[in-house]
């Protein structure tokens, strides 16, 4: 079984480096062989069922010894297609990405990453992320992961 973690730890803040608890628990992440993606606002980690729950405990154990206050933790099978709900688009952020497709030539999905880049910066343009569930949506347009898209956002912010 194929699983991931997407794990938060606290307190969150909001520019500048990430809080050593993040560090921390992300570098706990890869040390076990995981998969990861870190982002602003957590970290994800893939892996078998085994590898993840044998990895979980340090997880947690290097947040919190590097000062989180809290540690959030949420699983999801990844193995089937059945358990994963879509994500649907509401119409007005699915006209938003059908217009960033026409003006980039090709759909979100193929796109490499500077041109992913350019897709999130055109869609925060036009207000997309302003809707609700739209970085989820965007994401699995993209191909990426949420977290992926909250990195591409901050690049623009900065």
């Amino acid at each position: 079984m194929e699983l991931e973690a997407e794990f938060t730890s606290e307190p969150f803040r909001g520019e500048g480096a990430p809080p050593e608890h993040a560090v921390r628990a992300r570098d706990a992440a890869d040390a076990a062989g995981l998969d990861t993606d870190f982002g602003p606002l957590g970290t994800l980690a893939r892996g078998t069922a085994d590898e993840l729950f044998a990895a979980l405990p340090s997880i947690a154990r290097a947040a919190l010894e590097g000062g989180a206050t809290r540690v959030t933790l949420q699983l999801r099978r990844t193995d089937d297609s059945d358990t994963v709900p879509a994500v649907e688009l509401n119409s007005a952020l699915s006209r938003l990405i059908s217009d960033v497709e026409r003006e980039l030539g090709s759909k979100l999905r193929e796109l490499d990453r500077p041109e992913k880049q350019r897709a999130v910066r055109l869609l925060r343009e036009r207000g997309a992320f302003n809707l609700r569930k739209s970085v989820s949506a965007v994401a699995e347009e993209l191909g990426v992961t949420r977290f992926t898209v909250y990195n591409y956002l901050n690049r623009e912010a900065d």
